[in-house]
């Protein structure tokens, strides 16, 4: 019987609490604040949890668009280069393969093309490995600028609109599941840093 009743303490003190939170934060009322902002007119429930949707943002966001571009390009580039290399080196092998079948070479200098186009190979693999971890390396700083330029805007987009915490639907940590479409706040995110990456390119 008393568990019975400190169960039912609880949930009226949890009710409670929640019918608190509730009142004084404007959750549930249908009436989000207003908040002016150097982003224009956020409305979402001032001093609460919002959230953004990251793969929605990077789909909108100039400037990670513009070094997206600027890395496919240099992939491109280097992925034709690879292209005509690995095809003249083919030709090589195969021009080598037709001499020897036909005997229009000594055994002495098809051991010594063979030695050579064998070091071609392994220099080939070498240099594909070399531009695979450039690229790879190019790619992690585009992603650390990005990731450096959303949490300086994010950290004066939240204090700016009296947010308590700001998450995110994407990431190891803070993932959403669910959320109420009001405290989505990506499109007034995307709207503020592509003005502050317009301001920054002039």
């Amino acid at each position: 019987m008393k568990k019975t009743s400190l169960i039912i303490t609880i949930l009226l003190t949890l009710a409670i609490a929640a019918l608190y939170i509730l009142h004084f934060t404007g959750i549930g009322t249908g009436k989000p604040s207003v908040v002016e902002s150097e982003t224009g007119l956020s409305e979402v429930p001032a001093g609460n949890i919002v959230y953004i949707r990251m793969d929605s943002l990077l789909n909108q966001y100039d400037f990670f668009l513009d070094l997206q571009t600027d890395l496919n390009a240099k992939a491109r580039i280097v992925e034709d280069d690879l292209t005509k290399k690995g095809r003249a080196f083919e030709k090589d092998v195969t021009s080598f393969q037709e001499k020897v079948q036909k005997g229009l070479i000594t055994r002495y200098q098809a051991e010594t093309q063979q030695n050579q186009l064998a070091a071609r190979q392994q220099e080939l693999e070498q240099y594909a490995q070399q531009k695979q971890m450039e690229l790879s390396e190019e790619n992690q700083v585009m992603l650390n600028r990005v990731l450096d330029a959303l949490k300086t805007f994010m950290a004066e987009y939240r204090v700016l609109n009296n947010y308590d915490l700001i998450l995110t639907t994407d990431g190891s940590s803070n993932t959403i599941i669910d959320g109420t479409m009001s405290l989505d706040v990506t499109k007034d995110v995307v709207k503020g840093l592509n003005r502050e990456y317009a301001k920054s390119r002039k």
